[in-house]
């Protein structure tokens, strides 16, 4: 830490964080006795707290979202100089990097072809629920209204977002939520036998169960299926290679919109641009947010198809046929500004390229460090996303406390090195500890993180 900051600087602002803010995921009682951490300074994957300590960053913020580090002074350059020229008009109009980013982008998402902005992850979410909706009411007299989510998936915090959430205990005390939101089961190949599922041709049975939802539901009533390419917050889970192509035949086959949840996997996380571009699938629509910017700026995008635009593309004449929404913040240039550096980031530096190195590479050292603690039943992956599940035993695969889990990050942090864990999200299940360092992530980095890991394991299991 450069010191920018007075020693009586940072204590006002503990001070006043303590007297006043209102933190995310915090039970706010624990600051009674201890002072909240406040993260300072980030260069490259680390960050300085307010006592100085440094601590390499594991999850890239917390929540998977500096996908190209901290301190990247050209993108605070570009949406500074954007700032100054023009910094907001409501997105009924456009604006020069809001042009410009949709065409960089759509040039990276072949058979896509639109770009509605927005400020989150929940919004763009949002706002392909409520286009699914308006299309159920415009083509299908309403019927076909249904949105069908997957058991451990997230998708958001808003109350529709929520009632697609595959979480329940991120769900619980907010209901009731909004009808016409079905859940279908996860595709979780370790937990198969909790499933009741076969052990050959597990990703195929997982697709299946879908289509039994449908046809239960009623095909002429399901608008669109809305899971992540590989879920996130539910424990990493990594779809079998032959689940995707059914997931498609399946929803082609009842003409079900395919809408795809990239907010954490979106823009390089995996090691391709969108982790759906992995299984060769063709989705209707794709919302993404985190690290389409790397936190430099808010943004988020609900990026369709030309079928999907083209349903709103009615007579003028006719009042209700356009999408009748808006984001205030969707106006902000600051987002497609930084986006715009943040690509450019990526491709100059061949960081899709190091992320598919480096988390090969970070993937055997996790699978080294299962055979040196029992206790790591699964680990898993797709690029420089992914987890390790902890359980009392190999043989029953039952999961450790959720407190033992939390210890080891606990025990990390003392170290130096923030990882994250699943925690409060599904019951019984918040046992997989979860990695995903910055796309510029080294050997180097990966050694220190998977040595705090292994340390930490030793400590916490014996």
């Amino acid at each position: 830490m450069d010191g920018t900051y007075s020693q009586n600087d940072l204590s006002h602002v503990v001070e006043a964080d303590k007297a006043h803010v209102w933190h995310h995921l915090v039970q706010h009682r624990g600051f009674d006795t201890k002072d909240p951490n406040i993260i300072v300074e980030g260069k490259g994957m680390r960050v300085w707290n307010q006592a100085g300590k440094e601590h390499l960053d594991a999850v890239s913020g917390a929540v998977w979202t500096v996908n190209v580090g901290y301190g990247r002074e050209r993108i605070a350059k570009a949406v500074y100089d954007q700032l100054l020229r023009m910094n907001y008009f409501a997105g009924a109009a456009g604006s020069v990097p809001g042009a410009l980013f949709a065409e960089k982008l759509i040039d990276k998402m072949p058979g896509l072809s639109r770009v509605y902005y927005c400020n989150s992850g929940s919004e763009a979410n949002e706002k392909a629920f409520k286009m699914v909706r308006q299309i159920a009411h415009k083509r299908y007299g309403g019927k076909k209204h249904k949105i069908l989510f997957r058991d451990r998936d997230y998708h958001g915090t808003t109350i529709g977002c929520l009632s697609a959430g595959g979480q329940e205990e991120r769900n619980a005390q907010y209901g009731p939520f909004a009808p016409g939101f079905v859940r279908v089961p996860h595709c979780l190949e370790y937990r198969a036998a909790d499933q009741g599922a076969p052990t050959q041709n597990y990703g195929e049975w997982a697709a299946d169960q879908i289509e039994q939802v449908i046809l239960r539901e009623g095909p002429d009533t399901v608008g669109a299926l809305c899971p992540e390419p590989v879920t996130a917050g539910g424990g990493v889970i990594v779809p079998p290679d032959d689940y995707w192509p059914k997931v498609q035949e399946i929803c082609r086959k009842y003409d079900i919109l395919l809408h795809i949840d990239e907010v954490v996997c979106g823009v390089g996380r995996t090691g391709t641009w969108f982790g759906y571009q992995h299984y060769g699938i063709e989705p209707d629509f794709v919302t993404m947010a985190k690290g389409v910017a790397s936190g430099y700026a808010a943004i988020a995008c609900c990026v369709t198809s030309e079928r999907v635009f083209d349903l709103f593309r009615d007579d003028a004449s006719d009042p209700m046929s356009y999408f009748r929404d808006i984001s205030t913040f969707g106006g902000c240039t600051a987002g497609p500004a930084a986006a715009i550096e943040n690509m450019a980031i990526i491709e100059e530096e061949g960081l899709l390229e190091n992320t598919t190195t480096m988390g090969d590479y970070m993937l055997d050292q996790l699978q080294a460090l299962a055979d040196r603690h029992a206790v790591i039943g699964d680990v898993r992956g797709k690029g420089l996303f992914l987890g390790t599940e902890l359980v009392e035993d190999r043989e029953t695969r039952k999961p450790v406390a959720e407190a033992q889990a939390q210890a080891v990050t606990a025990d990390c942090m003392a170290q130096g090195v923030i990882v994250g864990v699943t925690n409060r999200s599904v019951p019984g299940y918040n046992n997989t500890l979860c990695f995903s360092p910055a796309l510029i992530a080294t050997k180097d980095d990966i050694d220190q993180i998977v040595s705090a890991v292994d340390g930490a394991l030793g400590r916490v299991f014996g």
